[in-house]
């Protein structure tokens, strides 16, 4: 992340350094594991992991920034398809995603980010720049669609990836209830649908009604998101 403190990338691999790194963020979710984002302090995570607390304010700064990188190495294992379809990218990372967020203690780990954000203007910019970098990699499955010409020319890349994770955020933070294969599936094809039709263009608008981007359907009267393979166009489709 590009914060005041020292990047994660600059620690030599396999050095003092990583190993002190992945014990402190270790001794961080095992700490939010058993006494949740309230309880966690700095002398707890130093007292667990064996670093000395100076070290974690030196290099962190505060629990916020501990949290945020933790987050920031846990979803680095999501991985980014590339599929060569689009709509299949989609839900490769719609379906990995809900996985992630499978885990109880992964939903509570977003959830003790968003809480320190609210809270926090450090947290808040560290959040911010985490779902900055994550919206950047993720834009380059966009990319590579706009490329083969599946979508739009002016098709934003991070607006996309944002209209996907969105529906996971909201059944996580605001309508508190687990995320599953379906949301996963649903989110992808409305996404792609979307998409498809322009919505995610820098130009403003689309004609949704006509869909004249290019790919677009209305000529042979399908809709707009029957480009999702067709042995499963349903959102709830395995």
């Amino acid at each position: 992340m590009t914060t005041a403190r020292q990047s994660p990338g600059e620690a030599r691999p396999g050095g003092r350094t990583a190993r002190t790194r992945q014990a402190v963020l270790a001794a961080v979710f095992q700490e939010l594991d058993e006494g949740g984002f309230a309880g966690l302090t700095m002398e707890k995570v130093a007292q667990r992991s064996g670093i000395h607390v100076a070290t974690l304010y030196r290099r962190w700064r505060c629990i916020e920034g501990l949290v945020c990188e933790l987050l920031t190495e846990l979803s680095s294992d999501v991985p980014l398809p590339d599929t060569g379809s689009l709509p299949e990218d989609l839900r490769a990372l719609a379906r990995s995603v809900a996985a992630f967020f499978g885990e109880v203690r992964m939903r509570a780990l977003i959830e003790a980010v968003v809480s320190a954000a609210a809270r926090d203007p450090q947290a808040a910019a560290v959040l911010r720049s985490f779902f900055g970098e994550r919206l950047t990699l993720a834009g380059q499955m966009v990319r590579r669609a706009v490329d083969r010409g599946e979508l739009p020319a002016d098709t934003d890349p991070e607006e996309v990836m944002s209209a996907l994770g969105a529906p996971f955020y909201y059944r996580i933070l605001i309508a508190r209830r687990p995320v599953d294969r379906r949301l996963a599936e649903s989110a992808a094809t409305a996404v792609w649908a979307a998409a498809r039709a322009g919505a995610y263009g820098t130009k403003g608008g689309c004609d949704v009604a006509g869909d004249t981007s290019p790919g677009g359907d209305a000529a042979d009267g399908t809709a707009p998101g029957a480009g999702v393979p067709s042995n499963d166009t349903s959102p709830g489709g395995s």
